[in-house]
């Protein structure tokens, strides 16, 4: 018979990744090391970064993956966020709207735990999951009940309403 361990608290996780030389979600039970992507990945993201840090009026803000955000009992690192009034000092992020963008290996876990995870968070007024293979954008909002908005193709904008800001799917997918 193997002896079971506990899982973690979030408070135990923090102070463990403090220490730690890489970056790792907490899922409510165990560290997930933050593994590397794909170059389009990689694209999506600086593009979506670059075009809400070019539009995001004060006090709202752009932010990388740096941040973590604190779900109920687990802690996050979304790809980007908008922050409308941050404390300097944190390192974490209390948004106003979170980005994912999905790969194979993490659609699942995007599109239905994370989902739920982000709604639970009261600052958090929009959840949007970009696809890195296609031009298409699922936007979830508070004020929507939560329910799923696609939007697709490169004539395509994104709305954001909540931070006054509208970015057109050409700046985050054409080549």
């Amino acid at each position: 018979m193997s002896a079971s361990i506990a899982p973690l608290s979030v408070d135990e996780f923090l102070a463990w990744e403090r220490d730690q030389p890489l970056r790792y979600e907490f899922d409510g039970i165990q560290p997930l090391a933050m593994t590397g992507g794909s170059l389009r990945h990689a694209r999506i993201v600086t593009r979506l970064t670059t075009a809400l840090a070019n539009r995001v009026q004060p006090p709202c803000e752009a932010i990388g993956s740096e941040l973590k955000v604190l779900t109920p009992g687990r802690v996050r690192y979304p790809d980007a966020s908008v922050s409308c009034g941050q404390d300097d000092e944190s390192d974490t992020v209390e948004p106003t709207i979170v980005f994912e963008v999905i790969s194979p290996s993490t659609a699942l876990t995007d599109r239905r735990v994370k989902a739920v995870e982000y709604g639970a968070v009261p600052s958090i007024l929009a959840y949007v999951i970009l696809e890195t293979d296609r031009p298409e954008i699922v936007v979830r909002r508070r004020s929507n009940l939560w329910e799923a908005e696609t939007i697709a193709g490169l004539d395509a904008a994104l709305p954001l309403p909540e931070i006054g800001v509208s970015i057109p799917l050409t700046a985050l997918y054409a080549r």
